[in-house]
């Protein structure tokens, strides 16, 4: 049996040496070229059986290669590799054609791997999107090795329309990945919904997805279309889905089966046409084990899961990370900072509870109000020392008083809309919401006294005991 012919084309010796090494180890044989020219004239001749190609070269930028190899051998498979290690890189040579992208330094076993891969595909690849479509600013910024594999997994799944179950802890930029498989895959043309399942009031979930007629509930004064409604076409990206109470869950996972719903008191079942997205920080595995959510429904979502590295893990995109807010500060009009590098070393070495949106905030306030240019080290030590203190959080939140509180997480509710408005219903879940734990508190205080309960709430004992089996409050026995 003839050996495989592979194609190689680098500038750089020391790679070409490396390559050829290894795949002649494997059993194949091996042409290197230092430029574009020679890779494109074996391939005009229909030699190799594989392409192997850098992106920088001397005469030619491998990506743009890539469609014309791709045009007059499109069984031939290619494999970009770059030291430009962005997400932009990634993209592109998904969407031109390429087999598989790698970026340096790789691992070699890999390389090889990627190799075997490529041989055995059957499957055409064809160039998935219009060139004229790239964006030259993806919002992903990184090129540590922990985000190099979730630029490849980006790139792979934005020709797709498979479900994406995205795991990060808070500030990772959950939104910003799921925003990029939108805008960079073929729903790009129809809209995006985003939905943070933490900030809409349970009672609301349902209504806030499906819609809801006229009369459904006390307050749906008309109808209203709910998100899938609103996505039609496009994506619904579900944050923080780890929070949906299981009601609405049994209702997701219909959706999912058969692609439609019914909205809240509604009889006729609507068609729906969306990609789901979903997000979580929490173990879901654990939530199933502990009946907070639906096994199967993970099953539906689960389709990929995609992993996104807390800050913590990629301390040396930091530098990088900095630039870009201290660019895009300069950018909204604040005074351009420049950071010193004893200064950039105390952020790597800090943990980043808050990850990337903590990073950024920082970075924000001290181009607001740092009056040097150069931010140095004392700056950053200060910021740090203050980003410490913040645990006393909560004591601090007991003096804004009650009234700072709720209004906190209202402002929550109302921000995560964003143009758009909460589902109708917002007054009496506050109500419920407030009225449940302080009765159960009170209840608690008073060992179960509903007469002293009542006295303290100001309330008709029969009041009392009416919202208490209204709102499922368990009754507390006094003790002997």
């Amino acid at each position: 049996m003839t050996a495989s012919t592979i194609l190689v084309a680098d500038d750089d010796d020391a790679v070409r040496t490396v390559i050829a090494q290894a795949l002649t180890r494997a059993g194949y044989e091996v042409r290197t070229a230092s430029n574009a020219a020679t890779l494109w004239q074996w391939v005009e001749k229909g030699e190799g059986d594989l392409v192997i190609t850098d992106v920088v070269m001397p005469d030619e930028n491998g990506l743009d290669l890539v469609p014309r190899i791709r045009h007059i051998r499109p069984d031939l498979r290619i494999v970009v590799m770059s030291a430009q290690t962005t997400l932009m890189t990634a993209v592109k040579a998904t969407e031109r054609g390429a087999f598989e992208y790698l970026p340096k330094p790789f691992d070699i076993n890999e390389l090889v791997s990627v190799v075997k891969r490529g041989l055995k595909a059957g499957v055409d690849i064809s160039a998935r999107l219009d060139e004229d479509g790239v964006d030259e600013t993806l919002p992903l910024i990184g090129r540590s090795p922990a985000m190099q594999d979730v630029y490849r997994t980006v790139a792979r799944l934005m020709p797709t329309d498979l479900t994406v179950m995205i795991n990060g802890e808070s500030g990772t930029g959950k939104e910003l990945v799921a925003r990029a498989l939108h805008d960079y895959g073929k729903r790009k043309n129809a809209p995006f919904i985003a939905v943070n399942m933490a900030a809409i009031p349970r009672e609301l979930i349902e209504s806030e997805l499906f819609g809801h007629e006229k009369g459904a509930f006390t307050g749906a004064m008309a109808r209203s279309s709910g998100r899938f409604e609103q996505a039609e076409g496009g994506t619904l990206f579900l944050d923080e889905i780890g929070d949906m109470p299981l009601e609405a869950q049994t209702r997701l996972l219909r959706v999912l089966q058969e692609g439609e719903f019914t909205a809240v008191g509604g009889r006729t079942s609507m068609r729906t046409d969306v990609r789901i997205i979903a997000a979580t920080h929490h173990d879901l595995k654990k939530l199933i084990r502990q009946g907070l959510f639906r096994e199967d429904l993970i099953f539906r979502l689960n389709v990929v899961p995609l992993r996104l590295p807390p800050l913590r893990e990629r301390t040396e995109d930091i530098p990088e990370l900095v630039r870009h807010f201290l660019s895009r500060a300069a950018s909204a009009g604040l005074p351009w900072k420049t950071i010193a590098k004893e200064a950039l070393d105390l952020l790597k070495r800090h943990d980043w509870p808050g990850n990337v949106r903590e990073l950024e905030n920082m970075v924000q306030r001290l181009a607001a109000l740092c009056p040097q240019e150069l931010i140095g080290a004392d700056e950053i030590s200060r910021e740090l020392d203050d980003s410490d203190g913040q645990s006393g959080a909560s004591e601090q939140t007991v003096q804004d008083g009650l009234g700072k509180s709720v209004e906190k997480q209202l402002a929550h509710i109302f921000a995560a809309h964003s143009d758009a408005l909460p589902a109708a219903g917002l007054y009496d879940w506050v109500l419920k919401e407030i009225e449940k734990p302080l009765i159960t508190l009170t209840l608690q205080a008073t060992r179960g006294n509903q007469l002293k309960a009542a006295q303290v709430l100001g309330l008709n004992r029969n009041t009392l005991r009416k919202k208490i089996r209204d709102l499922a409050i368990p009754v507390i026995r006094a003790g002997r």
